[in-house]
């Protein structure tokens, strides 16, 4: 049974199967797959997953992090290995240890404290001017606490004012944005998307992506794709892939508590188009350093 529980990682799936196919899992003659999503909905989640557990699926493959929470919780007292992927592991109670998750469960983590202060230093020298960073967030989501605390003695650092927005909704995204909408100054140089759900929901981020379009604010986030100048995280086709690998261990034998978690390489990707659209000064370094650039 394999849990999407946000459409941006949704494709995770793909690099599993890829790589499964290549370890020789070819579905519909050894192996099935019962591939689910549910878009930030928390109740559909644990349905899916209830459903997981009394048909007796074999293994359950949840992602980001809540719904792999949720699959930990769900699988207690059976026997149903649970793997992970773009999974917070630093204060989320999703393992015990990177080395020793424990449990029935290991995964592919996701860096949430690194990456978002990455992009902080990244967002800076691209735009040393900018003095104001936009970070909207859902507070109790399990990733959030810590990256807060990896980022806000960086932004000190760098003289720099984090302008946060904690929600509870996404409503809350659209009702700070459309405030700010009708300033002669929106407060905000640039836009850092957090590693949580709702503001890389479909609403919540589209709401972010409009006003960011709206008053030529550079954005970083996961996806250059999606209209942010750069991203900066680990590529959701090698997460599915590096996902596979642990899974043929346990279908193999292996306990998947006993299975080290996997750490994914985080890339930069460059939108050069759209910073020279926005009128940045991208940097020999800054594209020396990136993985991808698109012209």
């Amino acid at each position: 049974g394999i849990l999407s529980g946000l459409d941006v990682f949704a494709n995770i799936a793909d690099g599993f199967k890829a790589q499964m196919t290549e370890l020789g899992y070819i579905e519909g003659m050894n192996i099935i797959y019962d591939f689910q999503k549910a878009n930030v909905d928390v109740p559909a989640e644990r349905v899916i997953l209830k459903r997981f557990v009394d048909s007796k699926v074999d293994l359950i493959f949840a992602f980001p992090t809540e719904p792999a929470l949720l699959a930990k919780e769900a699988t207690k007292g059976t026997n149903i290995p649970v793997i992970f992927a773009q999974g917070g592991v630093e204060g989320s109670g999703l393992v015990q240890s990177i080395a020793y998750p424990g449990d029935n469960i290991t995964g592919v983590r996701y860096p949430g404290p690194d990456v978002l202060v990455r992009r902080l230093e990244i967002m800076h020298e691209l735009i040393p001017e900018a003095k104001r960073f936009y970070l909207t967030y859902q507070l109790d989501y399990p990733t959030v606490r810590l990256a807060l605390i990896a980022i806000r003695p960086v932004a000190s650092v760098l003289g720099v004012t984090l302008v946060e927005v904690p929600i509870k909704t996404v409503e809350d995204i659209e009702a700070d944005l459309n405030a700010r909408d009708n300033l002669n100054d929106v407060g905000i140089d640039a836009i850092l998307i957090v590693p949580e759900s709702l503001s890389q929901s479909p609403r919540g981020f589209g709401a972010i992506i409009k006003f960011a379009n709206k008053h030529k604010i550079p954005l970083a986030a996961s996806n250059i794709k999606s209209g942010a100048v750069f991203s900066y995280t680990s590529d959701n086709i090698e997460t599915g892939r590096l996902a596979a690998s642990l899974a043929d261990k346990i279908f193999k034998g292996v306990p998947a508590g006993t299975i080290m978690v996997a750490t994914p390489t985080s890339d930069l990707r460059l939108n050069y188009k759209l910073a020279q659209e926005l009128g940045l000064n991208v940097s020999k370094r800054l594209m020396g350093l990136a993985k991808e650039v698109t012209r």
